[in-house]
């Protein structure tokens, strides 16, 4: 459908007729082509498939396969193979419980959609629902009225629809029913077509459905999110390669040890339960399991700073973001018109303040207030607007200095009223007053003035609005006139000219207060806001300037410059463009993914329908909580429950401990693993020495018992650690940066390599007296050493400085740690199915004493690099 066809030629074309509707028949013909007015839902994965998916993992593979194996070969050793299992459904089970939280984008749609619509059928005026809508109903539209559908206006009574919540648009949008001049308008200014989701705010209007359904512009946000795929973040694929690099490395390991021991004259049964152990001991199993309690963790955490994840990754996706898109409206300011600049003649430009404005600000304020038809009423605490925003700010200011309209109504009696029209652009009431009747006409600054008499301040006022307009202020003049009596012709010509002027007042959605140091403390951490709204440029600009987003050498540009522009273009220009207005869903979307092409995380904020395409398309949505629509919280990775921009740095500075957090357990987790790995494999390598015939030093169930117990809790508590203090004065880490950068996979390695070494020197002394002896003070170096290696990892700092109390978690799992470890050694049943041995105070000491030395090498490193800092 064109906006430059005229409503009778729409009318016509879609087969209808505006004073008696469509035919019943004409009604079934149409729902059976074009279907019912709703939304299409996605298919989503079943519980089973969800189920099934968590076993495509390399690393659980591999374990599977381990048990699987290792129950045909020997069906008397089940134990092993049984907790093997265990592990594994459980790791299954807790990523399905996380998945369930699935999307709801289309059920919110639905949910925003008019539940009811007011028709003409047949003649007749009809209420039915708004599902049963089909193309070429006519549709009676009145203040309070949601949009059941996209259609054409046919007739405009001062019809001002809302579309904030689609357009971005923060002003109520006036319409028409006249033709545009164009097709290719901007959904903003297709003054002619109401859409779907959106708010009849004031006036009345009939209009003709154009589209329903997924036809829509609703719909096609509804299309558009059912296409865009999510990708996984960073972290989910720095882990995947480091489990298919450790799944690739324990198959190659396994069979090389299995190859060795065969050739060292060991039984193939006895190899291959060696071979099992090694798989066991070089797999993580806690790694999925540790890093997805650390997310929830960290999502309990910033519920405490109003912020609520859906979607775990998403936590440490955000402590890595370097762009954050935002929405203007409701985002960045106040969704709220406020008065905040006056003037009058003899006073000039001023900022309003209610609470000092005098008397001559309260007398323009009060002309203002009568001549409009919103309200402002107290109600539980708070102001409540009813009307259309503009007019409520002016309601809102005179009430703050004192004067409401009930009580200016007992001195001012209206009686008359000249409507406002968008052709005018003026509206005049007429009152009854003790010194006669008393016109007051308001409107835009250029035709009010241009109807004064001519006064000597009349280039001031000009020059005044121009002043006001240039700060993005929405500018409207108020004028009066006296009459002896209420005119009979009350023809706009006659009764709108020889005004005298009163005044100016400017208007603005204002900034949120926090924002601009919320966008600094961003700018610090290495983090830069870009806005995207569907308001004006000037309003964009002048906002974005004041809070510091807009900087010199940076520009501004529209969603039509950004349509004429290619992928390539914006690509080149990105970098220099900071602010995007009237813009549309798919402008946001490209926005975000030039970004995105350029290397950078991006983060998008948003709280209207028309953000949801771009929170999805984001590496992190963050959606609105207060003023946010269902669709933007369904499309969003996080939620910010106070609508605080501020909110997304405290949340960024979370997300950046979080990641430090699964960088420490995965040094602790990994160069434990090496540690068991190396015991295993230096055992079979030196049983390859004539007359060294070690032995297997770990039995997998042992392995299996460090691994879930001895590892898990400190890892699960060093997850618990707070940020570093100076965690936001880094720059964002790369998106390409590896996981193990900054020498982390160098530290993994020697430390694994000193567990092992200290391990196996342990065996190998306890073994010269008896094979459970050393097995057992193997056992006992190995888990204490990665306990005690625990509070090594927990901080760049010394653990002997004042943060060595900073975790009691970390100190709790110890102490839990060291306790089942004495309850395996020492209870009857648990040491006979664990195979231990008593060890007597001095191979006890031995052992323990070895498993302390980690923290002595690694406290020398800490002070080598403190000293090289210097």
């Amino acid at each position: 459908m064109k906006t430059s066809q005229t409503a009778q030629e729409v009318i016509e074309e879609l087969g209808t007729d505006l004073s008696a509707g469509l035919t019943e028949q004409q009604v079934k013909e149409r729902t059976e082509r074009y279907g019912y007015n709703e939304l299409q839902e996605v298919k989503k994965d079943s519980l089973l498939k969800r189920f099934l998916l968590q076993f495509t993992d390399p690393l659980i593979i591999v374990l599977i396969l381990a048990a699987l194996i290792s129950i045909i070969v020997d069906p008397g050793e089940w134990i092993d193979s049984l907790i093997i299992v265990i592990v594994v459904l459980f790791n299954a089970i807790l990523g399905v419980v996380q998945e369930n939280n699935a999307e709801k984008s289309l059920e919110a749609l639905k949910k925003m959609s008019a539940p009811q619509a007011k028709v003409i059928r047949g003649g007749q005026k009809k209420v039915i629902p708004s599902r049963e809508l089909t193309v070429g109903d006519v549709v009676l539209l009145e203040a309070g009225d949601f949009i059941p559908s996209d259609g054409r206006i046919a007739e405009s009574f001062n019809l001002q629809i809302d579309e904030s919540a689609l357009t971005g648009e923060s002003v109520p949008v006036n319409k028409t029913s006249e033709a545009l001049g164009q097709d290719d308008v901007p959904l903003g200014d297709r003054k002619n077509m109401a859409f779907s989701s959106t708010v009849v705010t004031y006036g009345r209007g009939t209009m003709v459905v154009t589209a329903i359904g997924m036809e829509n512009e609703v719909g096609k946000i509804a299309g558009m999110l059912m296409n865009s795929g999510k990708e996984t973040t960073p972290l989910q694929n720095k882990l995947a390669q480091i489990s298919k690099t450790i799944g690739m490395l324990c198959l190659v390991i396994c069979a090389v040890v299995f190859g060795m021991e065969m050739f060292s004259g060991m039984g193939i049964l006895e190899a291959f339960k060696t071979a099992v152990a090694l798989a066991v001991a070089a797999i993580p199993e806690g790694l999925a399991t540790v890093v997805t309690i650390v997310l929830a963790l960290g999502v309990n955490k910033m519920v405490k700073c109003n912020a609520i994840v859906r979607k775990l990754p998403a936590v440490e996706t955000l402590g890595s973001a370097s762009i954050v898109c935002s929405d203007k409206t409701g985002t960045l300011t106040q969704n709220k018109m406020t008065v905040v600049k006056t003037y009058l003649p003899e006073a000039g430009i001023q900022d309003f303040k209610a609470e000092t404005a005098g008397t001559d600000v309260k007398e323009l304020m009060r002309w203002f207030t009568l001549c409009l038809d919103g309200e402002v009423i107290p109600e539980a605490g708070k102001l409540k607007m009813i009307g259309d925003p503009t007019e409520t700010a002016l309601v809102e200011a005179s009430y703050k200095m004192g004067e409401t309209k009930p009580e200016l109504a007992k001195t001012y009696v209206r009686s008359e009223e000249l409507a406002f029209d968008s052709s005018r652009k003026m509206m005049t009431v007429f009152y009854q007053t003790d010194d006669g009747i008393l016109s007051i006409t308001k409107g835009g600054p250029d035709i009010v003035l241009g109807r004064c008499e001519n006064f000597a301040g009349q280039a001031a006022a000009e020059e005044a609005n121009e002043t006001m307009a240039k700060d993005a202020l929405r500018v409207l003049a108020v004028a009066v006139r006296r009459w002896d009596a209420i005119p009979e012709n009350l023809d706009s010509e006659n009764v709108e000219n020889h005004l005298t002027f009163v005044g100016l007042c400017g208007m603005i959605d204002p900034p949120r207060d926090e924002v601009r140091d919320a966008i600094a403390q961003a700018k610090h951490g290495g983090i830069r806001t870009i806005m995207i709204t569907g308001d004006h440029v000037v309003t964009a600009t002048a906002i974005a300037k004041n809070l510091g987003i807009l900087e010199p050498g940076q520009k501004a540009i529209s969603g039509p410059e950004l349509s004429a522009m290619s992928d390539e273009e914006l690509e080149a220009q990105i970098e220099q463009i900071s602010v995007y207005a009237r813009v549309a869903p798919e402008h946001k979307v490209r926005i975000v993914k030039a970004w995105q092409d350029k290397g950078h995380v991006v983060a998008m904020t948003g709280d209207g329908v028309n953000d949801s395409p771009a929170l999805k398309a984001a590496d992190i949505g963050c959606a609105m909580g207060i003023t946010g629509t269902d669709v933007a919280k369904g499309a969003a990775d996080m939620v910010l429950t106070d609508d605080n921009f501020a909110t997304i740095i405290h949340a960024v500075r979370q997300g950046r401990g979080i990641y430090d957090n699964i960088r420490k357990d995965v040094q602790f987790l990994l160069s434990s693993n090496i540690g068991e790995v190396l015991t295993i494999f230096g055992a079979s390598c030196i049983s390859l020495i004539p007359g060294w015939n070690l032995g297997v030093p770990l039995m997998p169930v042992h392995l299996l018992w460090i691994n879930l117990i001895t590892d898990s809790l400190p890892a699960f508590a060093i997850g618990m650690e707070e940020p570093e203090p100076d965690i936001m004065n880094r720059k964002p880490r790369s998106k390409d940066e590896s996981f193990f950068a900054h020498g982390l996979g160098w530290t993994i390695a020697w430390q694994g390599v000193m567990i092992g070494t200290l391990t196996l020197i342990s065996y190998i002394l306890g073994n010269r007296d008896a094979h459970e002896i050393g097995m057992t003070m193997a056992f006992v170096t190995l888990a204490l050493s990665q306990l005690f290696h625990s509070f090594n990892v927990k901080s760049e700092h010394s653990i002997f400085s004042k943060q060595i109390f900073s975790n009691k978690y970390l100190w709790g799992a110890f102490a839990v740690g060291v306790g089942l470890q004495l309850l395996v050694m020492y209870v009857p049943f648990l040491a006979s199915a664990f195979s231990m041995a008593a060890l007597d105070p001095s191979h006890l000491m031995i052992a323990v004493g070895l498993a302390f030395v980690p923290v002595i090498v690694v406290e020398i490193t800490k002070l080598a690099h403190r000293m090289s800092q210097r």
